[in-house]
């Protein structure tokens, strides 16, 4: 475990010292908020890495689009992901909270899928939140909100066009909306999150990697690693996500031959 976290500690200061000489001199803040409107977004793609004294083993990999609200908060998301466990899946959602709804296609949710229909829709609100549509091994870093990027920047010490610093999950949780909605950042505030951000020319955030040790929660991930490494692209493109075609979606689940099953709403 110590090799591997000194190893990527190691490409941590790599790709601080490639940063051009010339540091960017717009506030990403502003850079962010200007970007920000209701019907526009950003797209990313993402590595995840579990890591276990000296196995590192690749977890999945994502590639979709977030929709913003107009103050930086997800909106609605589509992503697909593939490798690892659990295989190719792909999930649709809209305001991960109560009165949200949330869309689920491939993976293990297929073999429970009335024959004919391809997406489970789900209004129960413990099924809404980003973890729960992404996974454990989601970033939990989202620098399209302004307070957690300000956070992070504040907390961290510039070099270049990177921010490097750790931020422990309550201080995170404090900021934001997005790391207060996931399933596992109260399993132990005190954790450090390490965190490197890169930016554009123009301030925006190109590239995020993160890596924490869980200490409690899973009997089978405590003790472990988590690094994921996000990299974002079209910041303030119009974005547009879509419910799937209801004639190929149902709220109902098959269990055991009986196709009535659903959770409360």
């Amino acid at each position: 475990m110590r090799r591997m976290i000194t190893t990527l500690v190691a490409c941590g200061a790599l790709l601080a010292g490639a940063a051009p000489a010339q540091a960017v001199t717009k506030d990403p803040v502003q850079a962010l908020k200007a970007v920000l409107a209701s019907g526009h977004g950003m797209y990313f793609t993402e590595t995840t890495t579990l890591l276990e004294g000296a196995d590192e083993r690749a977890e999945r990999r994502r590639k979709g689009v977030f929709e913003f609200n107009a103050k930086g908060g997800v909106k609605a998301l589509d992503v697909s992901t593939t490798g690892g466990e659990r295989g190719r899946e792909r999930v649709i959602g809209f305001n991960h909270d109560i009165g949200g709804t949330s869309y689920q296609s491939g993976d293990l949710i297929g073999k429970f899928l009335k024959k004919g229909k391809t997406w489970w829709k789900d209004r129960h609100q413990l099924y809404l939140w980003h973890t729960q549509l992404l996974g454990y091994d989601e970033q939990l870093v989202n620098p399209a909100e302004p307070a957690t990027l300000a956070a992070l920047l504040k907390n961290g010490q510039r070099s270049g066009d990177s921010i490097t610093g750790a931020i422990t999950f309550k201080e995170l949780e404090q900021v934001s909306r997005w790391a207060e909605h996931s399933t596992h950042i109260g399993w132990d505030p005190d954790t450090r999150l390490a965190y490197t951000i890169t930016l554009t020319s123009t301030g925006l955030v190109s590239r995020v990697q993160s890596m924490f040790t869980f200490t409690d929660g899973l009997d089978e991930l405590v003790g472990k690693t988590l690094y994921v490494d996000t990299h974002y692209s079209r910041w303030g493109s119009k974005v547009s996500v879509k419910a799937p075609d209801p004639r190929k979606t149902t709220a109902e689940l098959c269990i055991e031959d009986i196709c009535n099953w659903r959770l409360p709403g």
